[in-house]
């Protein structure tokens, strides 16, 4: 069903229409002239809303597309919409590939250009048709180490193997840098690092990191990964901030969690998306190269050790023979073929790249690695259904609204069911007992303001909320609201006076300074719910980062089902299995990404050069 609500969707997208306007048309055209020239202004939706261009045509060409307003994930969709563009100009066809992982971006500008050409007098079947496709070259490669995957883990190994000398060719499937990282709200465990020092932490231990996440991961954790995980952390911290640049953000300091006994989580300075844009940047500005829109398909073998990649390119395919191959494929979210069918029915929210493909070569016959804990998913309380079957996040306006005070969940009979600063795992266990497995987050104005301005971290754009807001309540996601609680109830089919007899008890909490049914710490109900407007947003089961993957020993080589290591083969990141147990607490998959990356970079150059 999931499958075939995607396939629905995508034809919908193709097929959707949105309206124009026109301007400065050249009446002088001949009756050959393919267009009406002139400047056409157009519309359609995008991933984050929607993408405006003006698009000039002469009589039998299009001479150029601008973008006008677009609010599309930085480092992806406004990438996907430049090549996107580039390649409508360059071929004079709508008949062009969406870009690998930004699927609504690449049609929305196609949908937007086929508008215009519908204004121009053009004919859109005729302008639709494919270029006939040259014979791609094929091409051979030669490097120490291959980097499958430009995410987070894959940028940070290769540019370890770089600093240490090795000659690295990165690999990525899409069009951008940046995989499951760049489209992250960008929260990291920096656990043990001269920031989490700087910050006011000093206390904080390999043991104590150890026994917290053991205890998210109901103790499904592999003993030497997490221990692994806790010892260099801190070390790829500092070497990230010092060494690449990134940032983080000290100013709003180290984040209070449940799922820590000792606060360890930082947020990148930009989000996720500023993090993997520095990264990139650097790994450009070494010897390392990068090929992006190349997918690789197969590893390569010789006598049972893993000899180099096949990859197929946009324009090129490649045989890169290598040393070593560092497998930083990130998850298989988006793959219901390597999902259970209770993640299948989960929203997503991940990159639409996220589809298993090292997991998938690295268990094919000829190499046989091994996986585990395949069926667990990391699944987070906070999420709204953008488009069926698809979510996005709201964690970061959570912790902030929930930080003020003025914010509280509500079950859809309007009771307070859980302490809103519990851990994700312990809010999305109630979450899953409610009607319809479903909350709501209710807050006055002045909260509202808040969380919709950290909205925009995690990709709901402003423009995105008002929409929501007009249809308040009629359609998802429910963003409702009401000047009274007994209307905003009503909006949802809530009961009016439940809701406002749990809005009374937990003002009465606020002002006695002790939440006497759940236990919300007093720091974080330092406000009461004053008078209306009131909100309300609904909050769902989401996933993204799957738990499962392949079997590594510490120096992040993979091996095989008889527990044998397969020479050449390492693994970082979320394509590793084991580290989190059955769920990750928060900004535990980036730090894990970027220490796994470092010390796979250090392992492979290690061994090679022994």
């Amino acid at each position: 069903m999931k499958k075939l609500t995607k396939i629905i969707l995508s034809l919908l997208m193709v097929l959707s229409v949105s309206a124009c306007s026109t301007s400065n048309t050249d009446d002088d055209t001949t009756s050959e002239a393919m267009f009406t020239a002139g400047t056409y202004a157009c519309s359609a939706k995008g991933n984050n809303g929607d993408v405006e261009l003006e698009v000039t045509f002469s009589d039998n060409a299009i001479d150029s597309i601008n973008v006008t307003a677009q609010a599309e994930t930085a480092g992806l969709g406004d990438t996907a919409i430049e090549n996107i563009i580039a390649e409508i100009l360059e071929n004079q066809t709508l008949a062009v590939d969406t870009v690998t992982g930004a699927t609504n971006s690449s049609n929305a500008v196609i949908n937007a250009v086929k508008d215009c050409v519908t204004q121009a007098g053009g004919d859109v079947e005729a302008f639709s048709q494919a270029v006939a496709e040259t014979e791609k070259q094929e091409e051979t490669l030669e490097a120490d180490v291959v980097v499958v995957g430009g995410g987070g883990a894959g940028l940070t190994a290769a540019i370890k193997a770089a600093e240490e000398g090795l000659n690295v060719i990165l690999v990525e499937k899409t069009a951008t840098l940046g995989g499951a990282l760049g489209v992250s709200g960008g929260n990291q465990v920096v656990s043990g690092s001269s920031l989490q020092e700087e910050a006011g932490v000093t206390n904080d231990n390999v043991e104590t990191m150890v026994a917290d996440f053991k205890a998210n991961g109901a103790n499904l954790n592999v003993d030497e990964l997490i221990t692994l995980y806790a010892e260099n952390v801190g070390t790829a911290t500092d070497w990230l901030n010092s060494y690449v640049g990134v940032a983080y953000d000290m100013e709003g300091g180290l984040h209070v969690l449940a799922e820590y006994s000792v606060d360890r989580e930082l947020a990148y300075e930009g989000g996720g998306s500023q993090a993997a844009a520095t990264m990139s940047d650097f790994l450009k500005n070494t010897a390392a190269t990068i090929l992006t829109e190349t997918r690789a398909t197969k590893l390569l073998t010789t006598d049972g050790a893993v000899t180099g990649v096949y990859a197929e390119g946009k324009d090129a395919n490649y045989t890169i023979n290598a040393s070593a191959v560092i497998l930083a494929t990130g998850g298989y979210g988006n793959n219901d073929d390597l999902l259970t069918e209770e993640m299948q029915n989960a929203l997503y929210y991940g990159p639409a790249s996220s589809t298993g493909d090292g997991i998938i070569m690295a268990t094919a016959e000829d190499v046989n690695a091994a996986t585990r804990l395949m069926e667990y998913g990391k699944r987070y309380p906070n999420g709204i259904e953008v488009d069926e079957g698809v979510a996005k996040s709201t964690i970061n306006s959570n912790i902030a609204a929930f930080n003020e005070g003025a914010a509280i969940l509500v079950n859809p009979e309007g009771k307070r069911v859980v302490n809103e600063k519990a851990s994700n795992r312990e809010i999305l266990t109630v979450e899953l007992e409610q009607e319809g497995q479903m909350l709501y987050v209710l807050m006055d104005a002045p909260t509202f303001a808040t969380y919709k301005e950290k909205l925009a971290t995690t990709g709901v754009t402003a423009e995105a909320v008002d929409e929501y807001l007009a249809a308040n309540g009629t359609s998802t996601p429910i963003f409702a609201t009401a000047d009274t609680l007994e209307e905003l109830a009503a909006i949802v089919n809530m009961d009016p006076a439940t809701l406002t007899a749990t809005v009374d008890t937990y003002n009465s909490y606020v002002e006695a300074g002790n939440d006497a049914d759940f236990g919300r710490p007093v720091e974080y109900m330092n406000k009461q719910i004053n008078e209306g407007p009131y909100y309300l947003v609904e909050q769902k089961p989401r996933f993204a980062t799957t738990m499962g993957g392949l079997v590594v020993n510490t120096s992040l080589q993979v091996l095989n089902t008889n527990d044998e290591v397969i020479p050449g083969l390492y693994a970082a990141g979320e394509t590793v299995g084991g580290v989190m147990g059955d769920d990750s607490p928060s900004g535990a998959n980036n730090g894990w990404a970027v220490t796994s990356g470092m010390l796979a970079g250090e392992s492979v150059a290690a061994n090679i050069t022994k």
